[in-house]
């Protein structure tokens, strides 16, 4: 079996971790298989695979690259692979589609976002891809309800590794590391500043919170449009040594496990690779009941659920979290237990190659 992976992503997080945990897996598990990946020329996942499969590097410039249609169906025709795995957006699952197509290549979709499409856009858009295979059981439905054949479409769910992202973490470096008082409680929400991601709930909901809880710092950790506009409402409300803005890191599996509570107001989500990653590290979850998020944040289970934008029922979640200790940790279990059984890398693996052998069997 001969695959082309085409990434667009240039930060190894994200979808293209998941490619990386791909490819590594298919690499080590199938061997007689090849599988080459094709991505931008600065993409990070270039060097992170280059000692695993062959790594074909092209411009690749987003929606509006038409010619990436053209140079993809040159390599697709030099190559000659058995199918064409699609992982992202930006111009890849369109010009990558039409360019299979155009070859008889059969094509395998990734799904990653929960956002809805026009209806008439589905209908002609999903006559592409032979398979489509989505990230979450929330993204499934959103494709089934806007029309697309249940038969068509397969959830394999996205993977976190257990063995970085783990519990035992260093409350005092995470207190030393960002200032902190030696007896605060930490709460922290990780996530691009965009609207989509609920950073306005979380500020709504903080007032009562920290007013019943003086010990709690609020870590918002990530870069995006809406930084400035959430740091500078931060100061007007006087918080700015209590909400802390620390910027993008790339240690979180150095963080999260000395968080007491993960927060996730968003208001759409494919899944939410943070929550894995921080129920991975036995860190309870309080979250919006929106996408895939449920599935990961189970109410009562592994953590507490409210509605998107519902800053009332946020706080009172948080306050639940915050004021139980012996009951957060017990969620925090619970989820580290929830991503062994059904998060791992290996089921993630097996569930994409699945995939494959269906579809080239039915052909």
């Amino acid at each position: 079996m001969k695959v082309l992976h085409v990434e667009t992503g240039r930060h190894l997080y994200g979808g293209a971790l998941q490619v990386r945990f791909l490819l590594d897996g298919l690499a080590a598990g199938w061997p007689a298989d090849e599988h080459v990946l094709v991505c931008p020329r600065d993409a990070a996942i270039a060097a992170a695979l280059r000692d695993r499969v062959r790594v074909v590097a092209l411009p690749l410039g987003g929606d509006l690259d038409l010619g990436a249609a053209f140079r993809l169906r040159r390599l697709f025709a030099e190559e000659r692979p058995d199918l064409v795995h699609l992982h992202s957006r930006r111009g890849a699952d369109l010009w990558g589609a039409l360019a299979a197509r155009s070859l008889r290549i059969p094509v395998v979709l990734s799904r990653r976002v929960d956002n809805p499409e026009p209806r008439p856009w589905v209908a002609l858009k999903y006559r592409l891809y032979d398979q489509v295979v989505t990230i979450s059981q929330g993204i499934r439905e959103v494709l089934l309800r806007e029309g697309v054949p249940a038969g068509k479409v397969t959830c394999v769910p996205s993977a976190v590794d257990t063995g970085t992202y783990r519990p035992g973490g260093d409350r005092g470096w995470l207190l030393a590391e960002f200032g902190l008082p030696p007896d605060a409680s930490v709460a922290a929400m990780a996530a691009q500043f965009i609207p989509r991601k609920g950073h306005d709930t979380l500020l709504a909901a903080l007032p009562g919170v920290l007013e019943r809880h003086p010990r709690l710092r609020v870590l918002l950790f990530g870069q995006g449009p809406l930084h400035g506009e959430v740091s500078a409402e931060v100061r007007r409300r006087g918080w700015a040594d209590r909400v802390l803005l620390p910027g993008f890191r790339d240690d979180l599996a150095r963080v999260l496990p000395a968080l007491d509570v993960l927060v996730h107001p968003a208001r759409m989500e494919g899944l939410g690779v943070v929550l894995l990653q921080a129920a991975a590290c036995a860190v309870p979850l309080v979250a919006a009941r929106a996408g895939g998020i449920p599935e990961v944040c189970i109410d009562g289970e592994t953590g507490w659920l409210v509605e998107p934008g519902d800053s009332d029922g946020l706080a009172a979640a948080l306050d639940a979290a915050l004021s139980d200790p012996a009951e957060a940790r017990r969620r925090g279990a619970a989820g580290r237990a929830l991503v062994e059984r059904a998060f791992s890398i290996g089921a993630m693996v097996e569930g994409n190659r699945g995939v494959y052998e269906r579809l080239l069997g039915s052909r």
